[in-house]
C-alpha cells in the first residue's frame, strides 16, 4: 500500500529527527540557502573529489575499457534511483535516501572488493590470517566523509564535509545480507566508530534500510549484463539462469533476467510485501530468486578464472605502491618526500600533497594551501601510523591511477 511508512519517515514529526540532523561541526551559513539539511549533504557529496573518482573505480570488472560496463559511480547512481523510487512509494524521506545512496561507496578501494582484501592483508601482516578485519569499505566510506573529503568554504579554506548523523549512519550500515524475516532499523543512536564489523548493525532509519536493500537490487542484474558484454557466461550458465527462474516463478513465467526487468520487479515486490510491522522484505519467491541469483553470480562471474587472474596483478599493483611509499619513511621527518620519490613524479606530487593536507608534514605549506582548518588525521611519529596513512592514500586511488603509478615505479 502506498505511503504505508509515512508515519515513520525521518522528518520533524519523528522523535529521531534532531539526532539525524546532528553534525560534528556546524556548517557555514550562506544566508541565502534554499536547501534542506539532507539536500546540503547530497550536494556536498556530489561535489567532493572522492565522488568524482568513482567513475574510474571497479564495480566488478577491473579497470574496464568498455564504456558500457558498470563502474562504481554508475552503481551508486543506480542505487540512488532504486532507493528513491522505493522511498517515494513507501512515504519515506527521499532526500535522506538520495544522500546516503550516492555517498555509500566513497571509501571503496581500487579494484573493488578485492582491493579491499589487499589493503586489509597489508594492515594485518603482523597479526596473521586470523586477525580481525581492519579495512572494510563501509567504515572507510564513513572515515572519508568525516576526515578526508573536503570542500572549500566561501573564503577558500578547505573544510571537512561534516555530514548529518542520518547520512553518516546510512553509509556505514549499508552492507549486509538480505534477511528473509524482514529488515528493521535499530532503536538507539550510537557512536558509529563503535561498529567493528560490516553488516553487524542495522541502520538507524528506515531510509538507511531502504538504501541497504537497494544496493542489492541494483547490482544483481547489472553484473550479469556486464558479464555478457565480456562473454563470461557460456551456454551452461544460460541454462542455469532459466532453471533459476523456473524454480522460483514456474516454467511458464517467461521472465527475462536483465537489469531493468529485475530491478522493476524487485522494487514492486518489496513495496508490496513490506509494512512497518513486517519490516522491509521480499516475497518468498523473490527472496529465493535473489538468493539463487547471488549464488549464480559468485559461481559464474565473481570467481571466473579471468577475474581471478587479474586479482594476482591487482595485488601486485597495490603491494608495490605500498612498499615503495613505506621505504621512504626516513625522509618524512626531513620533509624530503619529493626528493626520495623524484624518480616517480606522478606519485610524488600527489602523495606529498596528501601528507601536507592530513599530517604535520609541512605546516608552512599547509597554511599557504588553506588546509589549516583540517584536523591532522595521521600522526607520522611512528612507522606504523605512517603505514596507516599510506593505506588510506591508496584506498582513494582509482584503478587507472594505481596502474599508472605502478607502471611508473617498475619502468626503467
Amino acid at each position: 500500500m502506498k505511503n504505508l511508512f509515512e508515519k515513520h519517515r525521518c522528518d520533524e514529526n519523528n522523535p529521531i529527527w534532531k539526532q539525524c540532523l546532528q553534525r560534528k561541526e556546524a556548517l557555514y551559513d550562506r544566508n541565502n540557502d534554499i536547501r534542506s539539511e539532507f539536500e546540503r549533504d547530497y550536494t556536498r557529496i556530489l561535489h567532493c573529489e572522492a565522488f568524482r573518482r568513482l567513475k574510474h573505480k571497479t564495480q566488478v570488472f577491473f579497470a574496464p575499457k568498455n564504456d558500457h560496463v558498470c563502474t562504481r559511480m554508475e552503481h551508486v547512481i543506480q542505487v540512488s534511483s532504486v532507493a528513491t523510487t522505493m522511498a517515494k512509494y513507501l512515504g519515506l524521506n527521499e532526500q535522506l535516501v538520495s544522500a546516503i545512496a550516492i555517498g555509500h561507496d566513497l571509501g571503496h578501494a581500487p579494484f573493488g572488493h578485492f582491493g579491499e582484501v589487499c589493503l586489509n592483508s597489508l594492515l594485518s601482516q603482523k597479526e596473521g590470517k586470523n586477525a580481525p578485519k581492519k579495512f572494510w569499505h563501509e567504515r572507510n566510506s564513513l572515515f572519508f566523509v568525516d576526515y578526508i573529503e573536503t570542500l572549500q568554504d566561501p573564503k577558500g579554506y578547505s573544510k571537512n564535509l561534516d555530514l548529518t548523523y542520518g547520512v553518516r549512519d546510512g553509509i556505514i550500515c549499508h552492507c549486509g545480507e538480505v534477511d528473509e524475516t524482514g529488515l528493521f532499523p535499530r532503536k538507539e543512536a550510537i557512536d558509529l566508530y563503535d561498529i567493528k564489523k560490516a553488516g553487524s548493525v542495522q541502520p538507524f532509519t528506515w531510509e538507511g534500510c531502504v538504501v541497504k536493500l537497494a544496493d542489492k537490487i541494483a547490482y544483481l542484474g547489472r553484473d550479469i549484463e556486464d558479464a555478457l558484454q565480456y562473454h563470461i557466461l557460456d551456454m551452461g550458465a544460460y541454462r542455469q539462469l532459466r532453471e533459476i527462474v523456473a524454480s522460483c516463478f514456474g516454467f511458464k513465467t517467461g521472465k527475462v533476467v536483465n537489469t531493468t526487468v529485475l530491478i522493476n520487479d524487485l522494487i514492486v515486490d518489496l513495496c508490496e510485501s513490506s509494512s512497518p510491522e513486517k519490516g522491509l522484505c521480499f516475497s518468498p519467491e523473490n527472496y529465493k530468486f535473489i538468493t539463487e541469483i547471488k549464488k549464480f553470480n559468485y559461481g559464474n562471474i565473481y570467481n571466473h578464472w579471468r577475474l581471478l587472474e587479474f586479482q594476482n596483478y591487482a595485488f601486485n599493483v597495490i603491494r608495490t605502491i605500498f612498499e615503495t611509499l613505506k621505504r621512504v619513511y626516513p625522509f618524512v621527518s626531513k620533509q624530503k618526500i619529493s626528493f626520495a620519490l623524484k624518480r616517480f613524479p606522478l606519485l610524488s606530487d600527489v602523495f606529498e600533497n596528501w601528507l601536507i593536507k592530513y599530517t604535520e608534514y609541512d605546516e608552512e605549506k599547509k597554511q599557504f594551501q588553506k588546509y589549516a582548518e583540517i584536523s591532522k588525521v595521521f600522526n607520522l611519529s611512528t612507522e606504523e601510523a605512517y603505514c596507516k596513512c599510506i593505506i588510506e592514500f591508496i584506498s582513494g586511488m582509482t584503478d587507472q591511477y594505481a596502474v599508472t603509478v605502478f607502471e611508473e615505479i617498475i619502468s626503467f
